[in-house]
């Protein structure tokens, strides 16, 4: 069998598509998460930022594009989408945001101890139980649909302007 290539690169799979099964319990797995953080009394804006500061770190174009799209829908500012890479230089985010991003952020790259011990430790004064059980799990869902349209090179295409 050959590869085909576009470009220099080769043409990529989109998994989702070839293994619908797989994708589909990652979908039901996503809605579940969601049914979760929302018992647990986390703001779905709180949701949107952990997929979009989550999808950041990994470089995930298709997920940002989703998720930014669906920030908006839920009330979430251009300005605090704006500086989310940096929100620990801002004073926009409230305490439960900043444990949420820091519990996230260290989900997404858990080698370094240090900083995961900090984040958790963060998180118990200010979320409950519930909550950092539901932001780990909002954290882990997006990194494996990070990494199913990073490897599927899901296309970003433009929206008309407004």
């Amino acid at each position: 069998m050959s590869t085909q290539t576009t470009g220099s690169a080769v043409q990529r799979i989109f998994i989702d598509k070839q293994s619908p099964k797989a994708y589909h319990a990652l979908v039901q797995t996503s809605e579940a998460v969601r049914a979760v953080a929302a018992d647990s009394g986390l703001d779905r804006t709180v949701v949107e930022l952990i997929n979009l500061r989550v999808s950041q770190i990994n470089g995930c174009a298709y997920c940002l594009d989703i998720h930014t799209k669906a920030a908006l829908r839920v009330g979430e500012t251009t300005q605090r989408l704006g500086v989310l890479a940096a929100w620990r230089d801002t004073e926009l985010f409230t305490p439960q945001e900043h444990a949420a991003l820091a519990l996230a952020e260290s989900a997404t790259d858990p080698s370094d101890a240090a900083a995961q011990e900090s984040a958790y430790a963060t998180a118990r004064e200010v979320l409950t139980e519930d909550q950092i059980s539901a932001v780990i799990w909002v954290a882990i869902t997006i990194n494996a649909f990070n990494r199913v349209s990073i490897m599927s090179k899901h296309p970003v295409r433009a929206t008309a302007r407004r």
